[in-house]
């Protein structure tokens, strides 16, 4: 076996680790480390977490956001059939509004039901 061959492949797997890593290295060594109390503030929020993390929260938003993400990566699957539309033919075409079809029915059955409500 000629190890020889697999030499671009380990080159290219080192110069990704290097890209990766050694702009967060310098970064951590190079740059100013002065916390105060603003940078240590909470910022995601908006405000201090005043009870314990395993308190019951209402996950509205979460549910807003995962459906959001599955909807988008659903239309994203429209990207591709769009460029290979003249490929696929009439089959394809029929495919992707069966597709669509049933995308339009859950988003019609989310909206009925309150999901996408913020109160």
């Amino acid at each position: 076996m000629n190890l020889a061959q697999y030499l671009p492949v380990l080159l290219f797997i080192l110069v990704g680790v290097a890209i990766g890593v050694l702009p967060q290295v310098l970064g951590y060594l190079l740059g100013p480390n002065r916390p105060d109390a603003a940078k240590n503030s909470p910022y995601e929020c908006g405000f201090e977490a005043f009870e314990d993390a395993r308190m019951k929260f209402d996950v509205r938003y979460y549910l807003v956001a995962i459906l959001f993400i599955l909807f988008d990566l659903e239309i994203a699957f429209l990207f591709p059939w769009a460029v290979a539309l003249h490929d696929v033919g009439i089959a394809g075409f029929w495919a992707a509004m069966i597709f669509l079809a049933i995308l339009v029915v859950g988003f019609a059955y989310e909206w009925k039901k309150g999901a996408l409500d913020w109160e």
